[in-house]
């Protein structure tokens, strides 16, 4: 696995995003860049290190050693997971979901002014609550509105992220992101009519179509009928992983 260089060119970015092209979104973006970028130096260097005791050049230290044991059993070594967004996954899941990351975080490296023109992937942030307060604080930025008097409303749709319509729906929008990459826990989604249903036999999860989260202003004393508030986490965590309320 070629780690090094996949480091994101932070400085260019920067320069690039100059202070009218950069708002919310692309601080959340120069954020994410910086979790991931310290993330990869972190393993190359351990590995590095590895490679040069392997060869005699260094000596093995009990640290090394650690690493070493962590991915003979698949497990992510303990430094690698402290700089590691919140998972649960096995090492080699891990390095899969590394892989996705990259591919959203280079995807909006080549247009980083129209992050809101394309799906984001949720479930592939150090930060998803970071993004959607972004949509917040764009939308206060037009509206003059406070951020305290705003929510997410997390419209679902009957697409899949690689569908040209949502797709094309996505590239027009102005107002909030189209999301994509949340799992209904222990109940089924039923896209054609937007319900939630009974879990099918053995399916503990449920995948959830893109959905448009866009900010809208708190109705106090409003009550909404049929619909059910759902906590988000990060992982099955929970209490720790929090992110909204859906």
């Amino acid at each position: 696995m070629q780690i090094e260089s996949k480091k994101l060119p932070l400085e260019e970015l920067r320069q690039r995003l100059i202070d009218d092209a950069r708002g919310p979104y692309q601080n959340v973006y120069l954020q994410e860049c910086e979790l991931i970028n310290t993330l990869i130096q972190v393993i190359v260097g351990d590995l590095k290190d590895l490679e040069l005791a392997f060869k005699g050049e260094l000596t093995m230290t009990n640290y090394m050693e650690k690493i070493m044991q962590a991915i003979e059993f698949n497990r992510i070594p303990i430094e690698w997971n402290k700089k590691s967004w919140k998972t649960t996954r096995s090492l080699s899941s891990w390095v899969d979901n590394f892989s996705q990351r990259l591919e959203q975080l280079n995807l909006w490296k080549e247009e980083p002014g129209n992050i809101n023109k394309t799906i984001c992937f949720l479930n592939r942030l150090y930060k998803p609550n970071s993004f959607l307060t972004a949509i917040k604080q764009v939308c206060a930025q037009k509206t003059g509105q406070g951020l305290n008097r705003l929510y997410i409303q997390t419209d679902v749709s009957k697409r899949l992220h690689w569908e040209p319509e949502i797709q094309q729906a996505a590239s027009k929008c102005e107002d909030g992101c189209y999301v994509f990459g949340f799992q209904l826990e222990g109940a089924a989604w039923e896209k054609n009519a937007c319900v939630i249903e009974e879990s099918l036999p053995k399916q503990m999860f449920s995948t959830i179509p893109v959905v448009h989260c866009k900010a809208m202003l708190v109705q106090d004393g409003k009550e909404d009928k049929g619909i059910f508030p759902c906590p988000v986490y990060m992982t099955t965590g929970r209490f720790v992983s929090y992110v909204c309320m859906a």
